[in-house]
C-alpha cells in the first residue's frame, strides 16, 4: 500500500484541494495542522466558512449524515470542506464499516469535496506497519488516500522548537532545542504550549534568548515513558511495568533496536553519573562532566541512591547480550521480553 507523507499532503493541498484522505499515524498534532492548511485554502473567506465547511465527530457521525455532508454544493468557492475527527475504525460493526465505504465512494459524485477523516493516533493498531499493513487501514485506503503522520526524530524536533521559539521572538540554538525537549517531553501538543509558556515569560522581562533557568522555571518536566522509565523499570526488577512500557513503546513502532540502544546509552549515563557521585562530585560538575542536563542528573542520583554499582554493571551485562540476540529475529521484541523477563 502506498501512502503520503505530511509534506506529500501538504503539496497535494497546493495543487489541487479536492478527493478524500485518510489521516492515520501516531501524531496527532500535525493532523490538527494538516486540517488547518487546508482550512485555509479552501475556506480563506470566513464569511462563508460556515457554509463551506463541514465538521462531523463521533457523536454527529453516522454515514448518512456524511453523506449529507458531501452533497452540498460550496457557497461562493469552488470547494468544500468536509472534516470527521476522532472516529475510531475499530468501534465500527462489519455493517457500519461497509456503510462507511459505501459513503466514501460517493465521494467521487461530489467532486467539488476536499475530505478528510483523520484518525487518532490510538484509532487503528499499526505494530508492524508499514511491512504489515492493518486490514481496516487496507479496506479505508481503497476509498481515501491514506497519510502517515509518524512523530518526526530528535534532530527534524529540535528544528521545529527552534523556528517556533523564532517565530515568537525568542532566539535559541540546536543544543537550547535538545534541552527543551529533553526537560518538556516529545509530545508536540505539549511542546507547542511550553515553548509559549517561555517565550511569553521571557519577553515579559524584554529577553529574547532562550534561558535554561527561565525554562526549568516555568515549564512542566515531561512525564512520559522514555529510556529512562525503561531502563529503571529493569534495574528495580518490575517486569510488569517493563511490559507495560514497552507495549508503549510497540504502540509508537519504535525499532527493537533504537529501544535497546536507547536503554543502553541510560544504563552506561547511570554508571557514570553514580561513579561521579561516588567521588563526591556536586550535580552541577557532573552535569559539566557527562554532558547530561541537571535535571536528568537528579533524576539519576535518586534513582541510583540505593544500587550498587555493580547491580548497573550486571544490567549493562544484560542489555548487551540481549543486542547480540536480536540480530536474525523477525520478532525483534523476543529478545526484550526475555531480558524483561530474565534480568
Amino acid at each position: 500500500m502506498d501512502f503520503l507523507s505530511e509534506a506529500d499532503f501538504r503539496n497535494r493541498l497546493k495543487e489541487n484541494p479536492n478527493g478524500g484522505y485518510l489521516f492515520f499515524g501516531a501524531e496527532d498534532y500535525l493532523k490538527f495542522h494538516a486540517v488547518e492548511a487546508a482550512r485555509k485554502i479552501v475556506c480563506p473567506d470566513p464569511t462563508f466558512q460556515a457554509f463551506n465547511e463541514m465538521k462531523l465527530d463521533p457523536l454527529t457521525f453516522t454515514p448518512d449524515k456524511l453523506v449529507e455532508a458531501l452533497m452540498p454544493m460550496p457557497m461562493m468557492a469552488d470547494q468544500k470542506l468536509v472534516v470527521v475527527t476522532g472516529l475510531i475504525p475499530a468501534s465500527l460493526k462489519k455493517d457500519e464499516l461497509e456503510d462507511l465505504c459505501n459513503a466514501l465512494a460517493l465521494l467521487k459524485e461530489y467532486d467539488y469535496n476536499l475530505l478528510i477523516l483523520s484518525i487518532p493516533s490510538d484509532g487503528i493498531d499499526l505494530e508492524g506497519f508499514p511491512k504489515r499493513i492493518p486490514p481496516m487501514l487496507a479496506k479505508l485506503a481503497e476509498r481515501l488516500t491514506p497519510v502517515c503522520f509518524d512523530p518526526p526524530n530528535d534532530a527534524k524536533l529540535a528544528i521545529w522548537v527552534g523556528r517556533h521559539l523564532e517565530h515568537l521572538g525568542i532566539a535559541a540554538s540546536v543544543e537550547d532545542c535538545r534541552t527543551m525537549i529533553e526537560f518538556c517531553g516529545h509530545s508536540m501538543f505539549t511542546l507547542s504550549s511550553e515553548i509559549e509558556k517561555l517565550a511569553y515569560s521571557l519577553l515579559s522581562q524584554s529577553k529574547n534568548r532562550f534561558e535554561k533557568a527561565e525554562m526549568e522555571r516555568v515549564c512542566t518536566p515531561a512525564c512520559e515513558y522514555d529510556a529512562f522509565a525503561f531502563t529503571n523499570a529493569l534495574m528495580n526488577r518490575e517486569p510488569d511495568r517493563a511490559l507495560y512500557i514497552l507495549q508503549d513503546y510497540r504502540f509508537r513502532r519504535m525499532e527493537p533496536i533504537m529501544i535497546l540502544s536507547s536503554a543502553l546509552q541510560v544504563v552506561c549515563d547511570m554508571i557514570a553519573v553514580k561513579s561521579c557521585t561516588e567521588e563526591g562530585l556536586p550535580k552541577g560538575e557532573i552535569s559539566k562532566v557527562t554532558k547530561l542536563h541537571e535535571y536528568r542528573v537528579g533524576l539519576y542520583q535518586k534513582s541510583l541512591s540505593r544500587v550498587e554499582k555493580r547491580e548497573l554493571e550486571r544490567l549493562l551485562a544484560a542489555c548487551l547480550a540481549a543486542d547480540r540476540s536480536l540480530k536474525g529475529y523477525e520478532n525483534g521484541y523476543a529478545p526484550l521480553e526475555r531480558l524483561i523477563c530474565s534480568f
